[in-house]
């Protein structure tokens, strides 16, 4: 993790000892202090993160209504701690420090001051909310925000025929680019926009881009609004950041198994990571090249029930089980005919392979789903919209197995959940209601009563699909343009999912329809969420995709 403008990250506790400092107990604390500005005087919702001087692990937690805030002493031990703060439009008004010692409480107050770059501490989400734009518009930004910041395109001072020229080159780089570690595209997929339908995209895109970003003068023609600080609940919470070893690391899926280890899918190379949480501690396992040439990188990861981790390796178009008693990687590549140069293995599901050995995946190359049978090997293939009409596009995002084995998937492009039975091979569509005119389903989990919750990126909903009576339910999230990835449901029946944009956890009690939105402590760009019920409360886990760390909330209720 590393301190910058949103001063970072995050750290673990949940504990009594915190709890007790919020209510006023500050001899529990080993650092504790209120913040304020000359602006509003005690500031609440103000994230305070603690590094120690050589550490990989930062502790954050949040300030209350008084200003208060406290690190619980069995977190902080003793030593010298960086302190940096996230709060839009303020920063701190002096670099500060504070000499954390065994038994006492550090007593360090921070001052903080307007900040003289807005712009600069902006989220993506803050950046939609700003800018001028119809809803047609500003959703043109949602395919922006995958590799980047949307602060360098409106720092940019291209006119409409520059952008013209800007993005089809960055089209040409595949999805786990960042700016550390591009890599481009060997084929464009199947079922996506093609020739004057792509440029009539690109064409409309540019010229809302130019109206948008500050141009040859150099300044924006609108105000820029920032969302609210956490406030209530979303204060009562602590995060711990794991610093990963290279920036070019991109955690994109979390998971945490029986012994309490994380293990992460690195986006754009060739390596599965293990961190345990105790130390800090990062082991990467390295996976083969199977395709030479082209693009590396892992997305999905999930197990199966015998604690296998299975990983989908995108543009190398191959499906990969890593046994973590041996360490030793078993891998199954395309049949020829499907490992077209487009095709992209992102998500593999095992999830119910105990019920009849196989294996769910997906292709994104051409909206495919394939099936492996993991005892002869042999992978059967479906194309859904192999007739759909020309131009039409189709992207299937993610496949997810209810407790039968039988296949669902999400069309990314569209507003269907899709169905194979697993012993006919019979395929049937589920058209999502009409309350959006678009929603993009992308990506979740299927819960022990075969219930599918997945994230609607571009409809701001949690969705719910009953796969025994057909029957869909929805609860919008906010703030507009959250763009939640993924969903995950926790023991308690709550819904947790997260925003690629405005760095924001969501949690929803399913019965109440109450939300509590968790601001994290730098950018992150959300993608997997995954909730641990091995613990009380649950504790939320996610990689950031762009900060080459893992992210740890607890929560205090």
């Amino acid at each position: 993790m590393r301190f910058g403008t949103y001063s970072l990250v995050a750290a673990a506790v949940l504990s009594v000892a915190f709890a007790a400092y919020s209510a006023g107990a500050a001899a529990q604390a080993a650092l504790a202090g209120k913040v304020s500005s000359a602006e509003e005087g005690v500031m609440e919702g103000v994230l305070v993160s603690a590094k120690k001087a050589g550490s990989t692990i930062t502790i954050t937690v949040v300030s209350d209504a008084k200003g208060q805030y406290g690190f619980p002493a069995a977190k902080l031990g003793p030593g010298r701690y960086a302190i940096g703060i996230r709060a839009v439009g303020y920063d701190l008004e002096a670099p500060s420090a504070a000499d954390v010692a065994a038994g006492k409480t550090a007593a360090l107050d921070l001052k903080l001051k307007k900040t003289a770059d807005l712009a600069a501490q902006l989220s993506n989400g803050e950046w939609m909310a700003s800018v001028p734009g119809t809803d047609q518009q500003k959703g043109l930004l949602l395919s922006c925000v995958g590799c980047d910041s949307l602060e360098r395109v409106m720092r940019s001072p291209h006119d409409a025929e520059a952008f013209m020229t800007v993005l089809p080159r960055m089209q040409a780089y595949v999805n786990q680019s960042i700016p550390q570690h591009p890599q481009l595209r060997k084929a464009e997929r199947l079922m996506e926009e093609r020739g004057d339908q792509r440029v009539q995209v690109y064409r409309s895109t540019a010229e809302y881009l130019a109206t948008i970003n500050r141009g040859p003068a150099q300044k924006w023609s609108y105000e820029l609004k920032t969302h609210a600080r956490p406030s209530g609940r979303a204060t009562r919470v602590v995060y711990t950041e794991y610093d990963l070893p290279r920036e070019t690391i991109s955690p994109h899926d979390v998971i945490v198994d029986k012994e309490g280890i994380a293990w992460y899918s690195s986006f754009g190379e060739q390596n599965l990571g293990r961190l345990d949480p105790k130390t800090g501690k990062v082991i990467e396992y390295p996976i083969d090249v199977h395709k030479p040439g082209f693009p590396t990188g892992l997305l999905g990861l999930r197990s199966d029930k015998a604690g296998n981790l299975w990983l989908g390796n995108m543009y190398q178009a191959t499906i990969v089980k890593f046994d973590p008693k041996t360490t030793k990687f078993t891998t199954w590549k395309l049949p020829s005919e499907q490992n077209i140069d487009a095709a992209q293995v992102n998500m593999v599901s095992p999830q119910a392979m105990h019920v009849d050995g196989k294996v769910w995946t997906q292709n994104n190359g051409f909206a495919g789903v394939h099936r492996l049978d993991v005892a002869t090997g042999k992978i059967e293939t479906w194309e859904p919209f192999k007739s759909a009409p020309k131009g039409e596009p189709h992207n299937i995002y993610d496949v997810i197995p209810d407790s039968q084995n039988n296949a669902y998937f999400t069309d990314f492009r569209q507003r269907h959940i899709g169905r194979i039975d697993a012993k006919t091979g019979e395929v049937k569509l589920f058209e999502m209601p009409a309350k959006a005119t678009v929603t993009a389903p992308r990506r979740g989990m299927m819960d022990a009563q075969d219930r599918l919750w997945f994230g609607q990126y571009r409809g701001d909903r949690i969705g719910m699909f009953d796969t025994k009576t057909g029957q869909f339910k929805e609860w919008q999230i906010a703030p507009r343009w959250s763009a939640p990835y993924d969903v995950m449901v926790d023991k308690n029946g709550e819904a947790w999912t997260g925003s690629m944009i405005t760095d924001q956890v969501t949690r929803l009690d399913t019965k109440s329809g109450q939300l509590v939105d968790y601001l994290l402590p730098r950018p992150t760009n959300i993608r997997r969420v995954y909730v641990d019920n091995s613990t009380t409360p649950v504790t939320f886990w996610v990689g950031s995709n762009h900060g080459a760390s893992i992210v740890k909330l607890e929560t205090l209720d």
